[in-house]
């Protein structure tokens, strides 16, 4: 076979550095492009926050130590760059923490310290037993249950598997170490929490009966516990009123009472995980107009540090070659993060005018909206359009909401258009909300009511919806 030499000519797309940066930041949430940041500032002198101390440097810089290659440097006027979009009349603190409860500014006490003094379980249940007087044998055996309870107060395995994991030096008869094991567990179930150290959700609920006032009705609420609570976790009722011959009123009661009692007694103790969100915007109705502005709170203000710029322009050349280089990455990256709140911006925009019945209305008004829709808008790719919407937040009037929420599939209706699949959620809640509890909504009565409405919803639908409202089936709601 003969070789030969040929010319071939052909285009492909190839991505920058620079774009592919700016897509990187695109996809990324508030709290990731920070981490991103401070990585640029701890790794480029030539960037600095615009909002902090310009720091001068404490040792003298040496021109001719600088290596890299030479790159063609700007002005210093053009290397003052700063993202600094303003938006007019934007409050501070827009910072949203979820979750967490109110917090009145009045307050001597301060929640950070709260938190750091809360014990966990453990501790709780060890200041318990050193203040009770047992020997010193079954203060051990009760200390050694406590570190074998999970993080809700339960205990996971039975007395005969620890008795085969208690210490070898303990040379007696294992029926000997399984008895004191359990009157260790008696002497751990009288602590506080009450349900503490018990083994199924029966014994938790049964032990916290027991723990209260003798009455005819918690009587009653035991006996369910210990021998119908299936039948209470189904309804049914009828077997329970015919097997303790009690009436509506007293099972009522009854079973209000166990309602009141907490199955998980030691998550109360576990660490809080929680999780921050700052809306990148904000929507306030100004004029009769929904607005939406970029959350200054949010929007890191980058700058070049002036006094590298200033030295490099003096310095010009080979040996300022890597200052040259990082002054063009810290500019790429100050155009960027502008680049990308105003992406932001401008579909948060589209979103908002689209979806304005929402934040009238509310979650009934919700309207169909798709990517492609948004995209057409404001010219730019479904993928952008992905990539802008996820895990990027709004705060408004009716809370906060990540942008991805307002998308939805629709259903059609019998006048040829089209309702949210967000606002049929919404008609099943209040639907579901306001029923008879004795004759609850099956889920083909909630369509036949909907398609009253004029929205033609198949029963499956309206089961799958349901179910992903964590609202349980009809003979789970049904009550006394």
């Amino acid at each position: 076979m003969k070789q030969t030499l040929q010319l071939k000519l052909s285009q492909h797309l190839a991505l920058t550095p620079q774009l592919q940066q700016s897509i990187r930041l695109l996809q990324l949430s508030t709290l990731e492009l920070n981490q991103e940041i401070e990585q640029f500032l701890r790794d480029n002198p030539l960037l600095e926050r615009a909002d902090s101390v310009p720091e001068t440097p404490s040792f003298p810089v040496d021109p001719g130590s600088l290596a890299g290659p030479a790159r063609e440097t700007e002005a210093p006027a053009q290397a003052a760059e700063e993202t600094t979009p303003e938006a007019a009349g934007e409050p501070d603190g827009w910072g949203a923490e979820m979750p967490s409860g109110p917090r009145r500014d009045d307050e001597d006490s301060d929640y950070g310290d709260i938190q750091a003094a809360a014990s966990n379980l453990r501790d709780h249940l060890t200041a318990q037993l050193a203040m009770t007087p047992l020997s010193d044998r079954d203060r051990a055996m009760a200390g050694f249950l406590i570190e074998a309870l999970d993080d809700d107060g339960y205990l996971a395995q039975s007395l005969e598997d620890l008795v085969d994991v208690l210490p070898e030096d303990l040379d007696e008869d294992p029926e000997e170490l399984l008895e004191e094991l359990r009157i260790a567990l008696r002497h751990l179930q009288n602590f506080d929490p009450p349900g503490i150290g018990a083994r199924t959700p029966q014994e938790c609920l049964a032990l916290q009966l027991e723990n209260q006032p003798a009455s005819p009705i918690r009587d009653l609420a035991l006996a369910i516990v210990r021998s119908h609570l299936e039948s209470l976790a189904g309804r049914d009722f009828a077997r329970i009123r015919k097997a303790l011959g009690c009436d509506d009123d007293a099972l009522r009661a009854a079973h209000a009472l166990i309602r009141s009692l907490n199955p998980r007694p030691g998550a109360q103790y576990a660490a809080l995980d929680t999780r921050y969100v700052v809306p990148d915007v904000v929507v306030r109705k100004i004029r009769g107009r929904w607005v939406v502005n970029l959350n200054q709170e949010a929007m890191p203000r980058l700058r070049i540090n002036r006094l590298y710029a200033e030295l490099l322009q003096k310095h010009r050349g080979a040996a300022a070659g890597g200052l040259a280089g990082q002054l063009q990455e810290a500019k790429w990256l100050i155009k960027n993060v502008q680049q990308r709140f105003d992406t932001i911006l401008r579909v948060a925009q589209a979103i908002v005018d689209r979806q304005r019945q929402f934040f009238e209305h509310g979650e009934v008004a919700m309207r169909p909206l798709t990517l492609r829709e948004i995209a057409d808008t404001v010219d730019l790719h479904e993928s952008t359009i992905s990539r802008v919407t996820t895990q990027k937040y709004l705060a408004s009037p009716r809370g906060i909401f990540e942008l991805k929420y307002f998308f939805g599939s629709h259903v059609a209706t019998d006048t040829g258009g089209a309702a949210s699949s967000t606002a049929i959620r919404a008609l099943i809640r209040q639907l579901v909300g306001a029923e008879d509890g004795h004759k609850p909504l099956s889920d083909a009565k909630i369509a036949e009511i909907l398609g009253e409405q004029g929205i033609v919803v198949a029963r499956r639908t309206i089961a799958k919806y349901r179910e992903s409202l964590n609202i349980p089936p009809v003979n789970l709601r049904k009550t006394l």
